[in-house]
C-alpha cells in the first residue's frame, strides 16, 4: 500500500482495438471491487473509425485517450504503446497493481514482469483470451459476465447436473477445500475462496450462473454448509465440508 491510502491504487489500461465500449460501466464498477483506479488510460489509433463508438464513454468516465498511430500494416502499434506506458507506471512506484483490459496474448510478458515486482495484475478480457495471458494474472474477469452488474441475478445458473458433470469444476473445489479443511473436513468458505484464486485466475462463480461462491458451491449438491456464530456473539463465518467426509465417517463409525 502507498502512502496512508487505505485502498489500493490501481492503474488502468485499455487495449481499445481489443475492448467493447458497452463494457466499459461494468468494468469500472467490478476495478471499484479491488481499489482505486488512479489512472485510467485507453489505447488506440483514434482517427480510425472503428473507435468512433468511445468517444462518449472515455468523457463520462474520465478515461484519457493515447493515441498511437498504426504506422505499419499487420502491426499492432497500440500493445507496443500500452506495454511502454505500463512500464513507466510501473517504475514510479506509486501503484499496488495493475488493470490490464485486453483479449490479447501480447500482453502476457507485461503480466508476469509486473507481478515479479510484487504487484497484483486483474486482466479482463472476453472468454477467447488466450490461456496464457489469463494464467499470467492473478485474477482474471471475463467481459461477458459484466453485462448482469445491473440484474437481480446472473441469468442461465447451471443445474446440479450440470456443475457434477464439470470435471474441471469440481476438482477445483474439492481441492480448495480440501486444502484449507480442519482434521474435521471443515474449511472456511474465504480460505477456500483463496485457494482457488491461486489456482484459477479466471475462476468467478458468474461464470456459472451464480453471484457467490457460497451459491455456487451449495448448488453443486457436493458439500456440506454451515454458518457458525464467532466468539463475539454476532459475527458469523462460513464453513463448508465436502459431503463424502461425512458419509466415510458414518460407514467408520
Amino acid at each position: 500500500m502507498n502512502g496512508n491510502d487505505t485502498q489500493p491504487r490501481l492503474a488502468v489500461l485499455i487495449d481499445a482495438d481489443n475492448a467493447h465500449p458497452s463494457n466499459t460501466e461494468g468494468l469500472l464498477t467490478e476495478v471499484a471491487k479491488f481499489g482505486v483506479a488512479s489512472v485510467k488510460r485507453i489505447y488506440g489509433d483514434w482517427t480510425t473509425p472503428q473507435l468512433n463508438g468511445w468517444k462518449e464513454v472515455l468523457l463520462h468516465n474520465s478515461i484519457q485517450p493515447v493515441q498511437q498511430f498504426r504506422y505499419t500494416t499487420g502491426k499492432n502499434a497500440t500493445d507496443s504503446a500500452m506495454i511502454i506506458d505500463a512500464m513507466d507506471l510501473l517504475y514510479t512506484k506509486r501503484f499496488d497493481g495493475f488493470c490490464l483490459v485486453s483479449s490479447d496474448s501480447d500482453f502476457t510478458r507485461l503480466a508476469s514482469r509486473i507481478r515479479e515486482e510484487g504487484l497484483t495484475v486483474y486482466g479482463f478480457g472476453e472468454r477467447k483470451t488466450p490461456h496464457s495471458f489469463v494464467s499470467a494474472c492473478d485474477k482474471f474477469v471475463y467481459t461477458e459476465v459484466l453485462h448482469s452488474r445491473d440484474e437481480s441475478g446472473p441469468s442461465e445458473k447451471k443445474s446440479a447436473n450440470d456443475l457434477k458433470g464439470d470435471t474441471k469444476l469440481v476438482n477445483l473445489l474439492r481441492s480448495a477445500v480440501e486444502a484449507a479443511s480442519d482434521d474435521a473436513g471443515w474449511a472456511h468458505l474465504a480460505t477456500i475462496g483463496s485457494n482457488i484464486a491461486k489456482q484459477a485466475p479466471d475462476f468467478d462463480p458468474r461464470n456459472y450462473g451464480y453471484k457467490r461462491l457460497r451459491e455456487l458451491i451449495s448448488a453443486t449438491q457436493l458439500f456440506e454448509i454451515e454458518e457458525r456464530v464467532l466468539s463475539d456473539g454476532q459475527s458469523k463465518a462460513i464453513y463448508v465440508r465436502d459431503r463424502r467426509k461425512k458419509t466415510s465417517e458414518q460407514v467408520s463409525g
